[in-house]
């Protein structure tokens, strides 16, 4: 799968644009490069911003951005388990292993565009949801893994920016990142968002979730809040009319969790049988329609605290989400070099 540029970002519309549609469902980016598209803003990855992205790396310092599989034991949502781990030698100098009950979204990933539908609208390109599933390979996360995730990674330190100001964010809070917050904390870090950039947002969550004893997990799941990029269609507007190739950020699922005060709840849709309701989360617009890459739970604060001790918060990025043929998502491996 290779990234397809049937359309210059110039002639991309707007959000406003996109709103405006009535050849496809209104606020999709569908068709936009190609009717049987698979990769949605990754095809914003173009050859001369992979370029420009190279140019970031001045010192060679690397930072991993993935946390340890099972990192986040108990699974906040409750629905992914530990993986095993096995060992096993057929001789006394060999070594191999393998994995049982591996989620592949318990730690930090990249979600395909199969992970979430619009009830609506289908998956990203009107595909239905009889045509995603376990017997299909439609949307899978092994179109980002042939096609490759490499660009300019821009870190937006929510987190730090907020504690400067007086606020400081907590594990248990629901806390919005609207539009105007992100160009707060991208003007205090004298950092520019280009078109194609793969955005970071740092909200703090994941590190104090690992801080935590087992039994203090357990008892904050009960009642999961989470800060986050807020649900509103301002917010999606700011991240298509930057050009964002991919959102990641920290926390269980980039937007606060739960969804409040949405611009996108619908009441004509009730809560599902089984599983988390997703009505008002912004993953409907910006994966289904907009065909935006997102990754989650990423390892963001060795990264964050360097950019702080030397003001620069640009650098080479890379994900490499495992070529699983149809996956629904992926650990992220990815990797930040200054």
């Amino acid at each position: 799968m290779t990234v397809q540029q049937e359309k210059s970002d110039t002639a991309l519309p707007d959000y406003a644009g996109l709103r405006a549609r009535t050849d496809a469902p209104a606020g999709s980016a569908w068709g936009l490069w190609g009717a049987e598209d698979q990769l949605g803003t990754v095809n914003l990855l173009t050859p001369e911003r992979i370029v420009r992205a190279a140019g970031m790396v001045r010192t060679g310092k690397r930072f991993n951005l993935d946390h340890p599989v099972n990192a986040f034991e108990p699974f906040p949502s409750g629905t992914r388990h530990a993986a095993e781990h096995h060992t096993f030698a057929n001789n006394a100098f060999h070594r191999d292993d393998y994995l049982d009950s591996f989620y592949l979204q318990s730690s930090s990933q990249i979600d395909s565009l199969r992970h979430i539908g619009h009830p609506e609208h289908g998956f990203y390109g009107g595909r239905p949801k009889e045509e995603v599933t376990g017997d299909t390979t439609v949307l899978g996360v092994h179109n980002y893994a042939q096609a490759g995730i490499v660009g300019r990674g821009v870190l937006l330190d929510v987190d730090r920016y907020l504690a400067g100001q007086g606020t400081h964010l907590q594990v248990d809070d629901a806390t919005a990142f609207d539009a105007d917050l992100l160009e707060a904390t991208a003007a205090a870090h004298s950092v520019d968002i280009l078109d194609g950039d793969l955005l970071l947002v740092r909200t703090g969550w994941a590190g104090r979730y690992l801080a935590l004893s087992t039994q203090e997990r357990i008892a904050l799941n009960k009642h999961r809040s989470v800060p986050g990029l807020a649900q509103t269609e301002a917010v999606v507007r700011w991240l298509w009319d930057h050009r964002i190739a991919m959102v990641a950020a920290d926390n269980t699922g980039v937007e606060r969790y739960p969804a409040q005060n949405s611009d996108f709840y619908d009441a004509a849709y009730p809560p599902p049988e089984k599983g988390p309701n997703h009505n008002g989360m912004i993953h409907r617009p910006l994966i289904a329609l907009l065909g935006m890459a997102m990754g989650e739970l990423w390892a963001l604060d060795e990264l964050a605290a360097d950019c702080a001790a030397d003001g620069c918060y640009e650098f080479m990025l890379t994900a490499s989400p495992l070529n699983l043929i149809g996956g629904a998502g992926s650990p992220s491996n990815a990797i930040a070099i200054k």
